[in-house]
């Protein structure tokens, strides 16, 4: 465990003088000789020896709180005696040992360590067992409430606020200090989330499939509709009937009947492809992801909700990018949910959470700067009467009493990109306008916020990342109803829509800052059925975080 010194080990040299110590006259330890092996053992050093960092914090870091958190107990041990572990290292022992099932690796927390000194009768050893616990300890707790990667590192930009959450260690040890049981306390670390939960149980469903042999792989070959003969279809019924998504007591026959076309919808269905019932190469190709990936999926998953606050709301929005969703969820129940639009590829929606501050109806669209230089512009200089054509003001400035310009006057020939952005081009409320009828304001660095838009066409397309990066709402009246209090708070929906008709700029505000989460989800549960959805990588995220936890 440690490094050695001239043949030993240095906590064996440390073994040899404190196992003196141990037993003494009366043959049990006394305080003092604790107090003299645990500063010698705590020299050592051993986070920085067992590599034990968490988000924030190295290992120097470690070594010190675990110094101040021994010496405040006056150099005494927590978790064992002279008679060895009591009852609350059994707890903390049994938590770690049980680690997967959280998803995490309980190697991760020194479990074989542990087990090598539990029944140990030597003084340097159940002190060493004390520390490795307390370390062991302060590892998995970190690693539930604030996850075991820190996304900032993934991608600056992007997820420089994707977690919203950072343990406070002092806090911590107060918690420990008072928990008579630790496994309750140990439970409670836990995200509190429904959906976390969920996912919990989909590792099980799919870890015990694994157990099971998995699925085997569905050879590729033509198109299968429904009626058509293929000698596939005995091991595509089989591939179906491992995740549940057809019952059958008939797995032979070539035909492609109808229950096994139900089947394949709902395969197809909770893995985000069409679900056409049409077998093409999407849907063999999703049919063969092996269950270990399945897993890994899963565990990304879990981990993302480590990311989070735990603070307990009520109502709260939540926006999944991957599966282009939106979702209103009260006391973990679904209550409103509808398609969404997210970024492009090269305009990805970031992740964070943030508060909804206000709505306007009716708005203005102050148009970027990087699409008034990079769409704007090139438009102009084909044609000088683009942004009439398109209700589009052009104010010469950005205060409030910038007056406005006569965009056709202007010589856009030879206007270039450091010019246009000296103007402030701004759209009219009406019916060509980009932002639609409505949209939702939530103050943040990356200026996203979730609005209308005319051309509802596009929430027809399965996958829908078309935008500059906010999101885009299938259901604006409705959305924005729910989030002002609908008609209890005298905003029912055919109230929006008469604001609208009237074409006023109307700002509206919820009782109180209404919360929201823009999420990445790839892997989600149906809260009503318990169906476990797979969702494409579409941002390629789920690689980058696969790379950093594995």
């Amino acid at each position: 465990m440690f490094k050695k010194t001239h043949g030993l080990t240095i906590v064996g040299c440390i073994l040899l003088v404190v196992s003196g110590l141990w037993l003494s006259e009366a043959g049990a330890i006394e305080a003092e000789e604790f107090r003299v092996a645990f500063i010698e053992l705590l020299e050592l050093k051993p986070a920085k020896y067992l590599g034990v960092e968490t988000y924030g914090r190295d290992s120097q870091t470690i070594d010190q709180k675990l110094s101040q958190f021994y010496h405040k107990n006056d150099l005494q041990p927590f978790w064992a005696n002279a008679d060895g572990p009591g009852k609350r290292a059994r707890q903390i022992y049994d938590a770690l040992l049980s680690a997967d099932k959280e998803g995490l690796d309980p190697k991760r927390y020194f479990i074989d360590r542990i087990e090598k000194y539990w029944n140990s009768t030597e003084a340097a050893e159940i002190l060493r067992l004390d520390v490795l616990l307390s370390l062991g300890l302060v590892r998995y707790v970190a690693d539930l409430r604030e996850g075991r990667v820190e996304p900032f590192k993934l991608d600056p930009e992007l997820f420089a606020t994707a977690r919203d959450f950072e343990l406070n260690w002092d806090d911590l040890r107060q918690q420990v200090l008072a928990a008579q049981d630790m496994k309750a306390f140990l439970d409670s670390q836990a995200p509190p989330f429904t959906q976390y939960r969920k996912l919990k149980t989909a590792l099980m469903k799919y870890r015990e499939i694994k157990a099971n042999g998995g699925w085997e792989s569905v050879p590729e070959g033509e198109i299968l509709k429904p009626g058509m003969e293929d000698e596939r279809m005995p091991l595509i019924r089989k591939r179906l009937a491992v995740t549940g998504d057809l019952t059958t007591d008939s797995m032979g026959g070539t035909g492609y009947d109808e229950k096994t076309v139900a089947g394949v919808k709902r395969f197809q269905t909770r893995h985000g492809l069409a679900a056409d019932g049409v077998i093409g190469r999407e849907t063999v190709s999703t049919m063969n992801v092996p269950v270990d990936r399945r897993i890994r999926h899963i565990l990304i998953n879990m981990e993302r909700y480590r990311w989070l606050n735990t603070s307990e709301v009520e109502r709260v929005l939540a926006v999944n990018i991957a599966h282009f969703r939106i979702l209103g969820i009260k006391n973990g129940s679904l209550e409103i949910a509808m398609p969404a639009i997210v970024g492009k590829a090269y305009h990805e929606t970031p992740v964070f959470s943030d508060t909804i501050k206000y709505i306007v109806i009716n708005p203005y669209w102050n148009i970027p700067n990087s699409i008034a230089k990079n769409e704007m512009l090139p438009k102009l200089k084909k044609n000088p009467n683009y942004l009439k054509e398109k209700n589009i003001r052009l104010l010469n400035g950005w205060d409030p009493d910038a007056k406005e310009v006569d965009s056709t006057t202007l010589d856009w020939k030879s206007m270039g990109e450091k010019d246009i952005v000296r103007y402030r081009l701004r759209q009219d409320p009406g019916p060509n306008n980009a932002l639609g009828t409505i949209k939702f304001i939530f103050p943040n660095k990356y200026n996203v916020y979730l609005h209308d838009t005319p051309a509802h066409s596009l929430f027809q397309q399965r996958k829908r990342a078309f935008s500059h990066g906010c999101i885009r709402v299938s259901k604006p009246a409705e959305l924005a109803s729910y989030v002002l209090g609908g008609e209890k708070e005298g905003w029912g929906i055919e109230k929006i829509k008469q604001i609208i008709a009237g074409g006023e700029r109307t700002v509206a505000r919820p009782a109180k800052p209404y919360p929201i989460y823009i999420l990445y989800r790839t892997v989600t549960v149906d809260p009503d059925s318990g169906e476990i959805n797979f969702f494409p990588d579409v941002y390629g995220r789920d690689a980058l975080l696969e790379k950093a936890l594995f």
